[in-house]
């Protein structure tokens, strides 16, 4: 997993009087924990642009006053009405500690499905993961390159080595649906209601190089 590196001031006061000060000079309170100790710092808002604005995971490299931590982001709060950052938890990477974090789900390959008129609908945009550090792949990519009209595939089916997914299994990742066009085509109807009764096999992988096959469900 790739890693950004933030440099940060420690917060010589903590409170809400504090806060707003730091945001008025465009800087973000911070605090670290999981660690040996609990750390407010401040960074500037711009250098967050390459960690939080991104669907992109990273971990990160923190640099408060020359003391170097290895960490990743545990929560973002943003302001309700403008969208500003308005303050970040850092979870300190301890060796051998599991950590939870949001994988991006992409896709692979082109769904036969969707070539007979389908549409390919993703119905988790990130998976909630649980495993060492070393062992998080940057994204969990599903193969559709067997997926029909009807088919889909479920949490429970998508397999990495080493992690385990806190969604629940029988919840649907990505799905194949029907749509009007083809209802309004009765060759493409007759030809996808075979295959949407049989289960298709989805492979669910992962940049990591421990990933396993997902078999779709039916």
């Amino acid at each position: 997993m790739k890693s950004v590196s933030i440099s940060g001031s420690p917060r010589a006061n903590v409170g809400k009087t504090d806060a707003k000060a730091l945001r008025n000079a465009k800087l973000v309170p911070c605090v670290l924990y999981g660690g040996k100790e609990q750390i407010h710092f401040s960074v500037l808002s711009a250098d967050f642009k390459n960690l939080i604005y991104t669907p992109n995971v990273h971990t990160v490299d923190l640099d408060i006053a020359g003391n170097k931590y290895h960490a990743i982001v545990q929560e973002a709060q943003f302001h309700p009405l403008k969208d500003h950052l308005m303050h970040v938890d850092f979870l300190e990477i301890v060796a051998g500690k599991p950590v939870v974090m949001n994988l991006p789900v992409r896709t692979s390959g082109t769904s036969p499905g969707v070539r007979n008129g389908g549409r390919l609908s993703k119905k988790l945009k990130t998976l909630r993961a649980k495993g060492l550090v070393e062992k998080m792949p940057d994204e969990v990519t599903i193969a559709i390159d067997k997926l029909e009209i009807g088919n889909s595939v479920s949490v429970g089916e998508i397999h990495v080595d080493g992690i385990t997914f806190l969604n629940a299994p029988n919840v649907t990742v990505i799905s194949i649906e029907v749509t009007r066009a083809v209802v309004e085509d009765p060759a493409k109807t007759a030809a996808a209601a075979p295959a949407a009764k049989a289960a298709a096999p989805a492979a669910a992988k992962t940049a990591a190089p421990a990933a396993a096959k997902a078999p779709a469900k039916k």
